[in-house]
């Protein structure tokens, strides 16, 4: 939670400029508390395990978050219980006449079907559009984010690598004012794993798009709109810490011979236990959307949001 100090203090403006959150008193006497409303439309097919993750991030926090999950009703996940879905998930007719605080979207393994070709993708473009006046802000992850990039802004994915990106990579804080790095240091390490990215020159074309961090080397790694409604995380600081080291026995499995994830295994030996490196800028980066973007610009009412012309 922000430190609370008296308005006309000196170092209020001192540590404002360090980029350190400060609540005056007059802001803390007229501020309510309720639950947030985060909905989570879970793509991936491993539900139980994406779900776990993202649960974790979004519970280290003194603020109360309600989580509620959405499937697609036009494609029924073939690697989860039906009953699962029965019980914890809903549809989005369920959901659209309601107002969220904020939404996650997550990513999926399809990396080269056409959007159009995806089976849900109308039904994740209705869901998109929706999320513009019906969600104050909202988390989009890897193929979730480049997903949403396509549709809001028509930036495609005209980064192919020459192998798959798999492992755990320096980035850089490109915004150091931005909130959402708040505590980071200027360089933290996260898990990459997709097959296609986007193009720096391609992001920098679009006014309401800013790239505030990159993958050392000039790949974009996360992206936001200027009124942060969206923001679009290319990297996967919600992995636990056997992620990537169970999609490269997946892989290897499948005699796609991949390449042992890289800064992951100690040594670059698969046999060893992988070292984690990115948890604690992964609780920072969800605290801070959660903190800064969900909860300390959304109205006490449930509102009805819009995205600003």
């Amino acid at each position: 939670m922000p430190i609370k100090i008296p308005d006309s203090l000196p170092a209020t403006s001192v540590l404002e400029s360090e980029n350190i959150f400060v609540m005056t008193e007059y802001r803390a006497m007229h501020q309510d508390i309720r639950a947030l409303n985060i909905l989570i439309l879970n793509l991936m097919p491993t539900k139980v395990v994406t779900e776990t993750q993202l649960l974790r991030k979004l519970s280290n926090t003194p603020l109360q978050v309600q989580v509620e999950f959405l499937q697609t009703a036009s494609y029924q996940p073939q690697h989860t219980d039906s009953k699962h879905m029965e019980s914890f998930y809903t549809t989005f007719d369920k959901v659209k006449n309601r107002f969220f605080d904020g939404m996650i979207i997550t990513g999926a393994p399809l990396a080269f079907v056409p959007y159009e070709k995806v089976s849900y993708w109308d039904e994740l473009c209705n869901i998109m559009e929706w999320s513009k006046t019906h969600v104050h802000s909202t988390l989009h992850i890897c193929w979730g984010a480049l997903a949403a990039l396509y549709y809001h802004y028509g930036v495609g994915t005209n980064a192919v690598y020459p192998e798959k990106l798999s492992g755990v990579y320096p980035n850089i804080v490109l915004k150091r004012s931005s909130p959402l790095f708040r505590g980071f240091d200027d360089i933290f390490m996260a898990p990459h794993s997709r097959e296609v990215g986007i193009l720096a020159e391609d992001v920098l074309k679009v006014p309401k798009l800013e790239l505030i961090a990159e993958r050392e080397g000039g790949d974009p790694a996360i992206l936001k709109t200027t009124d942060s409604k969206h923001f679009f995380v290319l990297c996967h600081l919600e992995y636990d810490s056997d992620t990537l080291k169970l999609e490269y026995e997946r892989d290897k499995a499948a005699g796609l011979d991949p390449k042992v994830p890289c800064n992951y295994f100690p040594g670059d030996d698969p046999t060893k236990k992988p070292l984690v490196t990115w948890r604690a800028a992964g609780q920072l980066m969800f605290c801070n959307w959660l903190n800064y973007y969900v909860y300390q610009s959304v109205p006490y009412d449930v509102p009805k949001y819009s995205e600003k012309p």
